[in-house]
């Protein structure tokens, strides 16, 4: 079978001081110290007075195309969609400053694919701090550099998916048709539980649910109907939240918008697929089972989180193992479904 992994992550091999470039510290260098081996660190000042602080350390598959190919050749992935690190989302910047990083991972992404389109598609960051701008940047992402959609964080700043400027330009995305992928980051705990890697392995999947309860709640999905999202890391809680946050809408309506609907809406039911999408990255057979019935299978995609400790070592392996489904259902969501989401249907063949 055909495998697509809609959830990878990649990065220039180099890029310009920003530090200095902007004036200002908080951005993310890559200093390479031994061969195949770099550090992210992120600068605390703008002399160099104080030293940067660790952020993680990468390996040459995250920014060399030809180690990719060789781990998606060894793990039978067929195609990639590629798309930033997070911690480049770089809200918190001057949207200026922001906006011109993300021209450049954009332009690195969209270069890419074009070398070798049957194994690398991409996804393109935006400013999200200024609605505007991260709009004349979605343009640019699917008219210029032919990029299918964008990634997003499940924040911006602290803003989620109701907050006006953010959902305008989920809108406007909705408009362009483009896909919108969507990474949790900052995400809760990171000061309170920082210990055991809390903030990855509790805040991430909470961070999740709330930017899709936030969508739901505040009206984006109904606002605009045919928008695609996908959701990292199988929607996170989500699916094991789904009965709490519909119980707290029914008992404490006044809480909630007007109008506001019942996240079961939202999710399959029947025949009817789920609304949204998520990816697998579940890493347990009897969660991915709960996420097929919570989304139904048309709305799982292969997600592998490549190349880092947290993904999927083999991405499709967990899926692979699912013999109870029948082989149509596995080829959907290591293949069909995520073409789908990223082309509408265009591509799915």
């Amino acid at each position: 079978m055909k495998k697509l992994d809609l959830h990878t992550h990649i990065l220039p091999e180099r890029w310009p001081d920003w530090t200095k470039r902007s004036g200002y510290a908080g951005w993310i260098e890559l200093a390479h110290e031994r061969p195949g081996c770099a550090r992210m660190l992120r600068t605390t000042s703008v002399d160099g007075s104080t030293p940067p602080r660790f952020f993680r350390e990468i390996q040459a598959n995250c920014w060399n195309p030809e180690a990719r190919l060789r781990d998606m050749n060894a793990a039978g992935v067929t195609m990639q969609a590629l798309s930033t690190v997070p911690v480049m989302f770089s809200y918190g910047a001057k949207a200026t400053d922001a906006y011109d990083l993300a021209r450049l991972l954009n332009d690195h992404i969209a270069e890419i694919a074009r070398r070798d389109p049957h194994r690398f598609t991409g996804l393109g960051t935006l400013p999200m701090q200024d609605p505007d701008l991260a709009a004349r940047e979605l343009d640019r992402c699917v008219d210029e550099l032919g990029l299918p959609g964008v990634q997003v964080g499940t924040n911006v700043n602290g803003k989620y998916f109701d907050d006006p400027g953010v959902r305008a330009v989920l809108a406007h995305a909705h408009v362009r048709s483009a896909a919108v992928f969507v990474h949790p980051w900052e995400m809760y705990g990171q000061e309170k539980i920082p210990q055991f890697w809390m903030p990855w392995l509790v805040g991430m999947p909470a961070e999740t649910c709330a930017a899709i309860a936030t969508a739901v709640f505040g009206g984006v999905l109904d606002e605009c109907p045919s928008l695609r999202l996908c959701f990292a890391h199988a929607g996170g809680s989500f699916p094991c939240t789904i009965g709490r946050l519909a119980h707290g809408r029914a008992c404490r309506p006044d809480l909630f918008p007007p109008g506001s609907r019942d996240p079961r809406d939202f999710a399959a039911s029947g025949d009817r697929p789920a609304r949204f999408w998520v990816d697998s990255l579940t890493h347990d057979a009897a969660a991915l089972r709960l996420v097929a019935e919570v989304f139904g299978p048309e709305r799982v995609v292969l997600g592998s989180d490549y190349p880092f400790p947290l993904g999927e070592d083999q991405p499709g392996a967990l899926v692979d193992s699912m013999q109870e489904w029948p082989p149509d259902v596995r080829e959907r969501i290591l293949w069909s479904n995520g073409m789908e989401f990223l082309w509408a249907g265009a591509r799915a063949g």
